[in-house]
């Protein structure tokens, strides 16, 4: 087998993977690990903790209170149903890469706060004779979301997208928009830099105060990555060349849609809330998926494996004009469906 031979299969089974072992490592080890480790390390400590450990405060002072075991393994169930349970769709290869980083990013910075509070709680307690009389260790909570967030954003930039492509086999429908190519047309969709400036003051601002009020940091170690995370989400790059269209965010390829896979795409008016349930990524019934920022116009996309992918964008006519032309150079098949947006048949 040639080199290039051997390229082109590795490239048809990446793009056919159901699983992404990259997923499967930080997504779904990472989490089972961190679980593990609680309840050996609990095991560890348990000679040198009280009977009945603290395992709740209200304010400053524990009011909750139980064996070291059984509060190692419920917070060991917890890491594994709520972190592990949020990034565990990182191991499927085939849904949205966008999502699917997004969720990692989100479940390992729940696991990350609930590992570092809990080891941070059973260490204050160590040769304590009386639980009553600790403190809860709230700096915990800024390091386990600092330290989860950062190992979430690795394992999303070394996700690959593995979705199902299939080659379109005719040109976009007459009634379609065409429109003259300029490569790259690049639009930028979502808030602008003066709302995000804006936004993250609204939130940072209050932040500050409260920290400088309190005399105490972490707030600020838990907010700040939260509201980088959820600007992100309302900002994004739109790409539209010879290769087909791609949303970049965060400097990232989230969404790659080949030009050979476009069976077509059309301008549409789309809102937000009515017709998605909200902002930002959405999905909508199986393969429909919208990047919905704004009310008005929209380019809604569509492949032979049966995906539509919706954009809301002020240049919806151009994106969607470009993608049609570029489809109709490709030199694919062209039999031709009047009826507009349909997968190829074979």
């Amino acid at each position: 087998m040639s080199q290039s031979e051997a390229v082109s299969q590795s490239e048809a089974v990446s793009q056919t993977r159901v699983i992404d072992p990259v997923g499967v490592v930080f997504g779904i080890v990472v989490p089972v690990l961190a679980a593990a480790s609680i309840i050996v390390l609990a095991r560890l400590w348990e000679p040198r903790l009280p009977a009945e450990v603290a395992t709740h405060w209200t304010g400053s002072r524990p009011d909750g209170f139980g064996p070291v075991g059984s509060s190692a393994w419920t917070m060991a169930l917890l890491v594994v149903m709520v972190g592990g349970g949020c990034c565990a769709i990182a191991a499927l290869a085939r849904s949205l890469l966008l999502m699917r980083r997004y969720m990692l990013v989100i479940g390992l910075g729940v696991t990350g706060v609930m590992v570092a509070t809990f080891v941070a709680v059973l260490g204050a307690q160590l040769d304590v004779a009386d639980a009553t009389q600790t403190a809860f260790p709230t700096w915990s909570i800024a390091v386990g979301t600092v330290a989860g967030v950062a190992v979430g954003w690795l394992g999303a930039a070394l996700l690959r997208d593995g979705r199902e492509r299939t080659p379109a086999s005719r040109p976009p429908a007459p009634a379609l928009p065409r429109g003259p190519v300029e490569s790259p047309l690049v639009d930028r969709v979502g808030i602008g830099a003066g709302a995000t400036v804006v936004l993250l003051g609204s939130v940072l601002v209050p932040t500050v105060l409260v920290c400088a009020a309190t005399d105490s940091w972490w707030p600020t170690a838990v907010v700040v990555p939260v509201a980088v995370l959820a600007v992100s989400l309302l900002r994004f790059t739109v790409i539209v060349d010879e290769k087909g269209i791609r949303v970049r965010n965060l400097a990232t390829d989230a969404v790659v849609y080949d030009l050979d896979e476009i069976v077509g795409a059309e301008v549409t008016e789309t809102r937000p809330f009515q017709d998605w349930g909200g902002w930002g990524l959405r999905v909508k019934g199986r393969g429909r998926y919208g990047l919905v920022t704004t009310t008005g116009p929209a380019v809604a996309v569509s492949t032979a494996s049966g995906h539509v992918f919706t954009v809301t964008s002020a240049r919806a006519d151009e994106l969607a004009g470009a993608l049609n032309t570029l489809a109709d150079r490709r030199g694919a098949a062209v039999s031709t469906d009047p009826t507009g947006l349909t997968e190829p048949s074979t």
